[in-house]
């Protein structure tokens, strides 16, 4: 009686649990923020920042990513972008090779071992980038002062280990947050990474209209179009095509049957911002080959390549385009099989009006899908290239990119559905244990 008349037991056990879920969230990313700023010895910051700088493109973009990291050459400048690829990689191998494809089909089992071969190769690509990286940096100087202090192996070796633990770290930090906190906890370092340079930007931005580089006009024109991006962003994320879909059911008697009529929803964009990132990280080789071998006659044609690679550039505008749209279409293939949606409506009674059930089934949502994903990929060639043009004309700081703030705008709707769904769990079980304790 005391418990019906008063509080439910562990009604409030579940808001408890949502907080610290956030405050872990919140500690997370206060240390991978205090770890970017913890540098790998012998590297020259003011000669590295400068050398950044030069770069450009690219690069800017990466260091948008690590939050500041790379440009600070700290443990953390690698960042989740190998294992970011690592994952891609090992999802791509999956849909090709039997042996990972009957790894899919295990359940939790088969899940470890292939979070086990992404680990294996985050591992190794890390070590990878990490040295040549160390070995990029020894041949570089900026401003007359050379970027390595004391080149040799000695630097060469504590490079490859600390980027690589920072990176093994990043990624372990990513996975608890996704375990103990809400949200998807490497898309959260990314985001970050991106909203840590965001008060710099503006004050940058800002100073630039006051100094007259950007008239009033063009400055209101600059916020207007992120805001126009940013509502685009969240329409089109949250935009679905919802296929009609009738369960027979029985009412009584042999042969009364009742209609009931569901929707199957099927996202717009399923590929996330998995196309812009994985296409930026293709891209960003040449750029990266064309720093290390820079000194070299044998590599001009490399920077020729890196130059018309820049943002901005006709031939980088084409080339990405056409890597963001392979990309949109070959990870919803990933993730989305037609095939297995149209098994388990027909396994669960359902048909969609029309159509067989079965390979008809599977063929209809697959054409679907497939106009579907066209849609996503232009929405997110457009995203992502028109704040491209916006830099390119007005030099606008990169932070203001469709790229970043398509970023943004996923992580952040994420987040606060996650959260809506946990409160949402929370009054269901309130619910339950109200009728439990009416009914005793």
């Amino acid at each position: 009686m005391a418990a019906a008349k008063g509080k439910l037991p562990g009604s409030g056990g579940k808001l408890t649990e949502l907080r610290q879920r956030i405050l872990f969230v919140i500690g997370a990313l206060i240390v991978y923020r205090l770890g970017s700023f913890i540098p790998v010895p012998g590297v020259n910051p003011d000669a590295m920042n400068n050398l950044l700088g030069q770069s450009g493109g690219l690069l800017d973009m990466f260091n948008m990513f690590s939050g500041g990291a790379l440009g600070r050459f700290s443990v953390f400048a690698l960042g989740v972008v190998p294992y970011i690829s690592a994952s891609i990689v090992v999802q791509m191998m999956g849909s090709v090779l039997p042996s990972l494809q009957a790894l899919k089909k295990e359940g939790q089992a088969g899940q470890r071992t292939l979070t086990m071969y992404t680990r294996f190769g985050t591992v190794a690509l890390s070590a990878f980038q990490a040295f040549g990286i160390s070995v990029a940096l020894m041949k570089q100087s900026s401003g007359g002062m050379p970027v390595v202090y004391m080149p040799g192996y000695g630097f060469v070796l504590s490079a490859v280990v600390g980027l690589t633990a920072g990176s093994m770290f990043l990624m372990w930090l990513g996975e608890q947050m996704t375990e103990r906190g809400i949200g998807n906890g490497i898309s959260l370092l990314i985001f970050a990474g991106i909203v840590a340079g965001l008060p710099g930007a503006v004050v940058h931005t800002l100073g630039m209209a006051s100094n007259g580089e950007l008239t009033v006009l063009m400055l209101i024109m600059v916020v207007g179009l992120v805001l126009a991006v940013t509502a685009f962003c969240v329409f089109m994320e949250r935009a679905q095509r919802r296929i009609t879909v009738n369960y027979a059911r029985k009412s009584g008697g042999q042969r009364a049957y009742m209609n009931q009529t569901s929707h199957l929803p099927l996202k717009i964009n399923m590929s996330g911002v998995i196309p812009p990132i994985f296409a930026s990280s293709l891209l960003m080789f040449p750029a990266t080959a064309a720093t290390w071998f820079s000194q070299g006659h044998q590599a001009r044609w490399l920077q020729d390549l890196t130059q018309m690679l820049t943002p901005g550039e006709p031939v980088y505008d084409i080339v990405y385009s056409v890597l963001v749209i392979v990309f949109a279409f070959f990870y919803t293939a990933i993730v989305f099989n037609s095939q297995e949606t149209a098994d388990n409506l027909k396994r669960s009674g359902a048909l969609i009006p029309g159509i067989r059930p079965g390979r008809s089934t599977a063929e209809y949502i697959d054409g679907v899908m497939t106009r579907l994903t066209g849609v996503g990929a232009i929405y997110l060639v457009l995203v992502c290239l028109v704040p491209t043009f916006m830099q390119s004309y007005w030099h606008v700081p990169f932070y203001f990119g469709g790229t970043s703030l398509l970023i943004v705008v996923v992580v952040v709707m994420d987040f606060t559905a996650q959260i809506q769904a946990h409160l949402v769990s929370h009054q269901y079980e309130g619910l339950l244990k109200k009728a439990n304790l009416r009914r005793g």
